[in-house]
């Protein structure tokens, strides 16, 4: 039996159409960012900040896996000023999670990854207006 992750994994497209790219970056920013939720609250976190939790390689792994969402607009021919500012939103998270144990608390509530799938959703709602989801 697949574990949930790699279910969700292997459902994902792999093309290199905008549909496709949009269901990847949504399920990279829902695994970063909401994956679950803290017991006994209704606070969503995920695997950003549980990495800010390892000083250092953690926050890194993160960057980086938040640096493959710019990535990916790049391959959506977005401008250089919305990756830079995409950039500018992983580094800034990276910096904080660079103070060990405490910068996972900024992290709670500076979620680069959401913000960088909302110029990435903004830009594809405009562009391609087909790959639009709604969500209910």
């Amino acid at each position: 039996m697949a574990s949930g992750w790699s279910a969700a994994a292997k459902d994902l497209p792999l093309g290199k159409d905008p549909a496709h790219i949009r269901r990847r970056i949504e399920a990279m920013e829902h695994l970063l960012e909401r994956s679950f939720t803290i017991p006994g609250t209704r606070f969503p976190v995920g695997l950003d900040v549980v990495l800010d939790l390892v000083p250092g390689i953690g926050t890194t792994i993160a960057a980086a896996m938040g640096a493959y969402m710019a990535w990916e607009a790049r391959n959506l021919g977005m401008s250089k000023t919305q990756i830079a500012r995409m950039a500018g939103n992983v580094g800034f998270d990276w910096a904080l999670g660079m103070i060990p144990w405490v910068g996972a608390i900024p992290d709670l509530f500076f979620r680069s990854n959401s913000r960088n799938l909302k110029i990435i959703r903004k830009h594809l709602d405009k562009h391609h207006p087909a790959t639009t989801t709604i969500d209910l």
